[in-house]
């Protein structure tokens, strides 16, 4: 049977890269009875691997890429539910400052080993988990610092979006007297600090309640563990545990959609919280990040769904998809013309001690973004949104249904339904393709209700 066709949905990070070294380091390791490598019996051999494995990705992934990509001049350009016209400089900066403010979330190296595992880097395996660590960071940003917050002291690079090494002249602006102003003084504002704090939250270390050690050890649930590799609806479901078991984040909940639908009344219940003291006081509401893992096509996307993609990405509402093309996670965030716009975690950087003060963002933000054909898209994704009131949640889900009946195929991506959804589904689990819902529309037919400037410029090339 082929994998990319099952129910579930394979991820590109479903099947293990069949690159040779990875393939020559599993002697070091035993099989185990799920098919991957352990080297739990030998402790040795196991460190010697996580060796070789860290010396091989850090050169496999550690190279600059020093293409630039191409963007027009006279299309638009959207991203999570803004559009920006580049051939004016204004809209040319603000879309540089919105891309720079993203979170950009990679491949680390040298941080504590992972629990049941002498693993010291997620190198080569957790590009998914990076992916949805950047989905789940927009959200927060989107929850906790006023809307259209931007990062105005963007980060300095010296090439491009892969070489996040400051150049000698870069560092803090200069005060009026000349003098180099302090990395303090740049977070002494109140949303620099709250950036900060959202930074430090998905720290490489055991204490981050979204870092890399808190989602392996909340997919061991779902059957997974440090050195496996996750697809987007796995991720999906250990986003949810992580945000469900941090005590950070007020008042945020995250709902995972099942059977490709989202079901109103469950998010509901979910985000009401209980009426104060007060007899006649009101409930309460509960932000909430909505997540629909979908399966957009067979062994490959199907273009039909292509312009409902895109419609998605221009809700502002919309916090990203994450997915990628076959074998290479990727969290793509807009679009211009037939060219996807994302981020990519396939870059290998030193761990950052997030405990330290004033620690350096620079390696947490991007500001070359890249682009792919839609037609590279891999399938299987997970869509993410974000609602902060009951209104803006109505407000969602009508958007919604106008964005999903525009689509030219028959059978919607996903559908929103009034009803509760059905117990019983398994985590991670799509129980049917995405792009045949045929039976989930003929069970829910009577009960289904639709509710209703500088340098600026040198980071891409216009045409």
């Amino acid at each position: 049977m082929n994998p990319s066709s099952s129910c579930e949905g394979q991820s590109p990070e479903d099947h293990p890269p069949d690159d040779w070294f990875h393939l020559s380091t599993m002697s070091l390791g035993t099989m185990g009875s799920d098919g991957s490598w352990d080297d739990s019996e030998r402790p040795e051999r196991g460190r010697l691997k996580s060796k070789l494995v860290s010396a091989w990705n850090t050169v496999k992934y550690g190279w600059s890429f020093k293409s630039k990509a191409r963007f027009s001049k006279t299309s638009p350009l959207t991203m999570l539910g803004q559009s920006y016209r580049l051939s004016h400089g204004v809209e040319r900066e603000r879309f540089r400052q919105a891309f720079a403010t993203l979170l950009w979330l990679t491949y680390r190296r040298g941080f504590p080993q992972l629990g049941g595992s002498s693993l010291t880097t997620d190198c080569g395996w957790g590009c998914m988990l990076r992916s949805g660590q950047m989905l789940l960071a927009q959200g927060l940003l989107l929850h906790l610092l006023p809307q259209g917050w931007t990062l105005l002291s963007a980060p300095r690079v010296a090439r491009d979006d892969m070489d996040v090494q400051q150049s000698p002249s870069s560092g803090p602006p200069l005060t009026k007297k000349g003098r180099r102003k302090s990395t303090g003084s740049l977070l002494d504002n109140r949303t620099e600090v709250t950036h900060r704090l959202v930074v430090s939250w998905f720290g490489d270390c055991p204490a981050a309640p979204f870092g890399l050690h808190q989602l392996v050890d909340k997919g061991k649930s779902s059957g997974k563990k440090a050195g496996d590799w996750y697809g987007p609806s796995i991720v999906a479901h250990i986003l949810r545990k992580a945000v469900a078991a941090a005590s950070v984040v007020p008042n945020l909940v995250v709902h995972v959609a099942q059977d490709c639908t989202v079901y109103i009344d469950d998010v509901v219940r979910l985000c009401e919280r209980p009426p104060p003291d007060d007899p006649t006081g009101s409930p309460g509401w509960k932000s909430v990040i909505i997540l629909v893992p979908v399966r957009l096509g067979g062994d490959i996307l199907n273009p039909t769904y292509i312009r409902c993609v895109k419609n998605l990405l221009a809700l502002e509402h919309c916090i990203g998809i994450i997915g990628g093309k076959p074998k290479h996670s990727l969290f793509f965030v807009g679009y211009q013309d037939e060219q996807l716009l994302y981020l990519d975690p396939h870059y290998s950087q030193s761990t950052v001690d997030v405990t330290q003060d004033h620690f350096p963002l620079e390696s947490f933000h991007c500001k070359y973004p890249r682009k792919m054909a839609f037609s590279r898209m891999d399938p299987s994704c997970t869509i993410g949104f974000y609602a902060k009131s009951r209104k803006d949640f109505e407000s969602l889900c009508s958007a919604l249904n106008t964005a999903l009946s525009s689509s030219t195929e028959k059978y919607p991506i996903f559908t929103i339904a009034g009803c509760q959804g059905q117990d019983g589904v398994r985590e991670g689990e799509i129980s049917v393709p995405p792009y045949s819902v045929t039976h989930i529309l003929a069970k829910n037919q009577q009960t289904l209700r639709r509710t209703n400037t500088n340098n600026s410029m040198e980071e891409f090339v216009l045409l």
